[in-house]
């Protein structure tokens, strides 16, 4: 993913002095805050609500309505349903012929479809009738499903996708890999749209991920680089977050965009040295995400900017961000690897 176009957040570090300067404060910095956050470790989110930003702004009442349909959904799971399912595209149409924004096959459609926006038709294109006819699918599965020893909301996952009937025969999520991979993806990534309520837990790879980002420092900015031998050593800014997690062993999608949903969202102030920050055309939509870095304190990132730059520190507190992501194993697991075409 590209670098940002803008001036203003990139005139400001240039005499190589100040960056000898900055470099050795925000080597401290790091090391102190990221001390400070460990007794905070314990502290994990609560799951109440949407985080603001994580939701397409278009769909933010649908979801928040219909999540709360019956108590085994909620908002940020039905987010993470029709995240897995379609990306939020309206027009997702995937090789079993499911389509749509919730990804219902033609005869499901048929028979859990209903129009819920009043206007005369039941329209599987249509997220108006789309998500809550999902909403409404989920929770009677979750009712079918109801006297079945464990979590309700894991066996609602699992029958939504082997089916009602495989749940009750085993007496629980089925042992089909397909089904426990998605019961285990969908309350994961539910986790990257759950407003936090108390502070997160810092990821434990954190400190490794800036530790690469700082030596690649003054390196030159490449369109497209992932600091392979053939774009000699260059980056651009999601190939630099890619390759500062993947050398602590965290896989992240290539594009800054599908790197968003790699964890939990914490809010500004509770930004830790290694959190993902990202910057959008419209604040109201991560879709429109255009650039990330990678935060090391005091309101600093690590980014490679933009063509005819190098890799260095940049101030994060622009216009253009719309918010960051606290990476963890597990969240980028479950990010889906294949998305539907429109």
């Amino acid at each position: 993913m590209g670098g940002l176009g803008g001036t203003a957040r990139r005139t400001w570090l240039v005499v190589s002095v100040v960056v000898g300067t900055c470099l050795s404060f925000l080597v401290l910095l790091v090391v102190g805050t990221y001390s400070a956050a460990a007794s905070l470790a314990g502290g994990v989110e609560g799951a109440v609500g949407l985080a603001p930003g994580a939701v397409p702004a278009v769909y933010v009442s649908l979801v928040e309505k219909w999540g709360g349909l019956c108590p085994s959904l909620s908002p940020p799971l039905l987010a993470a349903q029709l995240y897995q399912e379609s990306g939020w595209n309206p027009n997702a149409v995937s090789g079993a012929d499911a389509e749509g924004i919730a990804q219902f096959i033609p005869g499901t459609w048929a028979t859990h479809g209903f129009d819920a926006d009043g206007d005369g038709k039941a329209d599987v294109w249509d997220p108006g009738d789309a998500i809550p006819s999902a909403a409404t699918y989920d929770c009677e599965l979750a009712q079918d499903v109801k006297n079945v020893p464990g979590s309700n909301t894991d066996n609602m996952l699992a029958a939504y996708n082997a089916g009602a009937y495989a749940v009750i025969q085993f007496d629980g999520v089925p042992p089909y890999a397909e089904t426990q991979d998605y019961v285990r993806r969908i309350t994961t990534l539910a986790q990257s749209f759950t407003a936090p309520t108390s502070t997160l837990a810092p990821s434990q790879q954190a400190a490794g991920a800036i530790y690469f980002a700082q030596s690649k420092l003054g390196t030159p900015y490449l369109w497209g680089g992932t600091g392979t031998a053939a774009d000699g050593g260059r980056f651009d800014c999601s190939g630099l977050t890619q390759a500062a997690y993947k050398s602590v062993g965290i896989t992240l999608p290539r594009v800054a965009n599908d790197q968003w949903n790699a964890g939990p969202h914490p809010t500004r102030s509770q930004l830790l040295p290694g959190d993902l920050v990202f910057f959008a055309t419209d604040l109201s939509d991560p879709r429109t995400i255009h650039h990330v870095g990678i935060y090391v304190g005091g309101g600093y990132m690590i980014d490679a900017p933009h063509t005819g730059a190098t890799i260095r520190f940049d101030p994060i507190d622009e216009a253009d961000y719309i918010g960051a992501t606290r990476v963890t194993q597990a969240g980028a697991q479950a990010l889906p690897t294949d998305t539907p075409s429109s």
